[in-house]
């Protein structure tokens, strides 16, 4: 019985020992800043970053780190991924996360094609079940991969002003599923009222719904008239982009994603 107990306490400081090893491993990260010439690239490569006030530019150093070890980069049809990929497709993918404790658990993969891909489609109609083979230029899957056209992911990025940027989109997708499904709900910040968030959201989504029926243009893109999850996803890429006309044009929208985030965009340089 006394080993049996002797054993038991082992396995439990074990246990213990593990927790606390990757905690001061996370907690290292996190604290360390990146080189000068990891930030230059992030720079040139996403001018966005440029407009961060300089407390959430240390912030975004260490969960870039994080970000970089947790997440292996895999090229495809015979793209070679670079370290200007890496980096660039991290830092975008953690300034949405930059100010918040929400964070990527379950994302392990990201594959990179050197442009828009292929992508089988299922649907399914009551019993009938059909597929289609459509050409994307990002793909987000429960639980991970995301994957990315470099191409698209590339010019998203330069363009910072126009609201479209295909890596906020796919990990908007990949927020939004962490609350269990993709679904435009994604965990909401402490605080933040999920009734008030389904008024504002589903207000905003008919609306623009309509709208895009009746040809008239909006400031998030039209293809947010087709789901409750890619209206979520499309209106992140806005928020960051071009947060005074979407904070002008739909602010419900803006002050939920502003809540989410714990961010301000319209107010950065």
């Amino acid at each position: 019985m006394l080993f049996f107990f002797l054993a038991l306490a082992l396995i439990a400081g074990f246990v213990l020992y593990r927790h606390w090893s990757k905690t001061q491993a996370r907690n290292q990260l996190l604290s360390t800043p990146l080189t000068d010439h990891q930030r230059q690239i992030i720079e040139e490569h996403v001018p966005l970053i440029r407009r961060l006030p300089l407390d959430l530019r240390v912030k975004l150093d260490g969960k870039v780190n994080l970000f970089l070890d947790q997440v292996r980069f895999f090229g495809c049809d015979g793209l070679e991924v670079t370290e200007e990929m890496e980096l660039a497709i991290s830092a975008q993918a953690c300034l949405l996360i930059v100010n918040s404790d929400l964070w990527y658990d379950n994302l392990t993969t990201i594959l990179i094609y050197p442009n828009a891909f292929k992508s089988r489609q299922r649907r399914q109609d009551g019993y009938v079940i059909s597929e289609k083979e459509i050409v994307r230029t990002g793909e987000s899957w429960d639980r991970g991969p995301v994957i990315l056209s470099w191409r698209h992911s590339e010019l998203g990025a330069l363009n910072d002003h126009d609201g479209q940027n295909v890596v906020l989109h796919e990990f908007a997708h990949q927020i939004d599923d962490l609350s269990g499904g993709t679904n435009g709900v994604p965990i909401l910040s402490d605080g933040q009222s999920f009734a008030e968030w389904e008024r504002v959201f589903l207000t905003a989504y008919d609306a623009h719904v309509h709208a895009v029926e009746h040809g008239r243009h909006t400031v998030i893109d039209p293809y947010g008239a087709t789901g409750h999850e890619e209206f979520f996803a499309v209106s992140v890429e806005v928020f960051f982009e071009k947060p005074r006309a979407l904070k002008s044009e739909v602010p419900g929208v803006y002050d939920q994603l502003s809540k989410l985030f714990r961010l301000n965009p319209a107010e950065w340089g």
